[in-house]
């Protein structure tokens, strides 16, 4: 049995910064940079969102359909190939690389659970040694990437409906779960042991009158 169940969020928590932005327009840079002028196509469900009138999957949505929509299996394959490497071994707090080894070392069932999409965060997992991925989900029709969302967007409410799943999942498990934003807090208060890392002053402040500890990574 595992000591405990321990869930790591991805974006600035374990990496110093956004994963999917820098992801999706390495590839176009790279690859497809006439695909640029696409980008446009976000602007009307960006709105939408803003004005509280979508939800920001959509946002996201519409992001990788312009950047990524239509591409090859093999050439997302390839670009998750070259990006993660150099991403684990400059791009992540050097604080959480240890405790994620702390938490292998101990027999814990670690979980990286991210609001970024499976064409790399299960990349990401394995090469950490996570035990299972829980992520937001994007459609294939085939070969080519169609860029729908198959899973709710993994963010907020929608992750702490997830950390109940796994602990239900995994029953009698003490619960440590890491989280970097405020939107992480509905998971992070139900965890035996919520930690927010580097979380802004409003997020400490709420984290603090939920009994999440603040904790600063470098």
């Amino acid at each position: 049995m595992p000591a405990q169940l321990v869930v790591f969020d991805l974006d600035e928590t374990i990496t110093r910064h956004d994963t999917l932005l820098p992801y999706a327009m390495g590839f176009v840079i790279r690859r497809k940079p006439w695909r640029l002028p696409l980008f446009a196509t976000v602007a009307p469900p960006t709105v939408e969102y803003l004005l509280g009138r979508s939800d920001e999957g959509r946002v996201k949505e519409s992001f990788i359909k312009a950047a990524l929509g239509g591409s090859r299996r093999s050439d997302i394959d390839a670009w998750t190939s070259r990006f993660v490497p150099p991403l684990i071994a400059r791009g992540t707090f050097a604080n959480a690389m240890e405790r994620i080894a702390e938490h292998r070392r101990a027999g814990d069932h670690l979980v990286l659970m991210s609001a970024s999409t499976d064409l790399y965060v299960p990349t990401i997992a394995r090469e950490l040694g996570f035990n299972e991925t829980i992520c937001t989900g994007v459609r294939w029709d085939g070969d080519r990437l169609n860029g729908s969302l198959t899973t709710p967007n993994r963010k907020g409410e929608e992750k702490a409906r997830c950390f109940i799943d796994l602990r239900e999942r995994h029953p009698g498990l003490d619960t440590t779960a890491y989280g970097n934003s405020s939107t992480d807090l509905p998971h992070l208060r139900l965890a035996t042991h919520g930690f927010l890392v580097n979380g802004s002053q409003r997020a400490r402040r709420a984290a603090q009158g939920l009994g999440v500890a603040c904790v600063d990574w470098t």
